[in-house]
């Protein structure tokens, strides 16, 4: 059975990002940036590719020096993912990236500095068409935004952010998106809330320093699936103190949950107990490893009793049942065969790949009508 997501989202201004475009009637897109040395331009080369294998849209990789920005023109002359520069207060590191092809500038107008500064980046960003994005976050806010509200307030954070709005609004400036970030839940949904009411162009979603693996995914989960929900946020990253390839993995499992977005596998499994009839949870830590690679969206149920397997195998694209003397295979809701326990993850992982392709052959056939 297929159900589709019942969110109703918020109507933004289009942007793009290279190829990829972010708000409108655009899928949500899932980032994630390097944490590699920038300048060493192998090691971040790699960790993009790996990004971008596991399934993100666009990557930030940060640019503090000219050196970096050098480094940046070699890392962008070698991979074709979209790529945001993230700059902080020197506008001719902008100018530079946005000469060697940057697809996106991270930088706050309002760090810049004079007026002429502003104008040149912005005239830079015209010529080429590079958007710009506005990135607010509690833990940065300017002096006197904290002399003002005295600690972190969503309200801080939007008068933050509307600060920076307003300056490329003077100069009739309008490809932006704009985050507004803070590590505590409420803070951040509150002021994304607040900015939705007041600027219609594109919202970049995230808990900024949100944790480790764990604790960062369930806080990332609740606070970006509470704004989900309300239909406000067109890209997102999700910021963990682990391997950025598993920021893409949280991101998309977020929008899978919502029904947003589909990719790659969906798996509904049992967490096990003693009517199980195989070792469901050493099933799950095998079969996710290994079809890490697939993307095409499908439902893979694997239960491990007969009291709940067949209601769930039936509404799945494959599903596995245990069950005495022989686990039964399900495959697009019908039973198919019956495997003993012996080896028969290798035999499941076939009969998924199996599926997946003949999937992505329908989808083809359709597309090509």
């Amino acid at each position: 059975m297929i159900f589709e997501s019942p969110i109703k989202r918020r109507i933004t201004r289009q942007i793009h990002i290279g190829d990829v475009p972010v708000g409108g009637d655009a899928p949500i897109s899932v980032q994630s940036m390097t944490n590699t040395e920038t300048c060493d331009v192998a090691a971040t080369v790699a960790q993009v590719q790996a990004i971008v294998d596991a399934g993100a849209d666009i990557v930030r990789i940060s640019v503090p020096t000219m050196d970096a920005a050098e480094a940046f023109r070699k890392i962008r002359a070698q991979v074709t993912v979209p790529l945001v520069a993230d700059i902080h207060f020197d506008h001719k590191i902008a100018l530079k990236v946005a000469e060697y092809g940057v697809d996106c500038l991270r930088i706050n107008p309002g760090n810049i500095g004079r007026d002429d500064k502003v104008r040149e980046v912005i005239d830079s960003a015209r010529d080429k068409g590079i958007p710009i994005r506005i990135g607010v976050n509690a833990g940065s806010l300017g002096k006197e935004i904290q002399r003002k509200y005295g600690e972190p307030t969503a309200e801080a954070l939007v008068e933050s952010a509307m600060r920076h709005v307003d300056i490329l609004d003077k100069f009739d400036y309008q490809d932006f998106k704009v985050s507004v970030k803070a590590s505590e839940i409420y803070m951040a949904v509150d002021a994304y809330r607040l900015l939705s009411q007041q600027i219609d162009q594109p919202l970049h979603l995230g808990i900024t320093e949100a944790g480790g693996l764990r604790g960062g995914t369930v806080k990332s989960a609740i606070g970006i699936g509470m704004l989900l929900r309300d239909g406000i946020g067109d890209t997102l990253r999700v910021s963990l103190a682990a391997d950025p390839v598993e920021e893409v993995k949280v991101g998309f499992e977020i929008l899978k949950s919502l029904k947003l977005r589909s990719n790659g596998i969906n798996f509904i499994a049992c967490p096990s107990c003693s009517r199980q009839n195989f070792d469901v949870i050493a099933t799950m830590n095998v079969l996710e490893q290994r079809l890490e690679d697939i993307r095409t969206p499908m439902d893979v149920a694997v239960i491990g009793c007969i009291v709940n397997g067949p209601g769930e195998a039936r509404e799945a694209d494959v599903g596995l049942t245990g069950a005495t003397p022989s686990n039964l295979i399900y495959v697009d809701g019908e039973p198919d065969h019956k495997i003993s326990n012996e080896n028969f993850v290798d035999h499941l992982e076939q009969v998924i790949r199996q599926r997946a392709a003949r999937l992505e052959e329908s989808r083809a056939l359709e597309e090509n009508k």
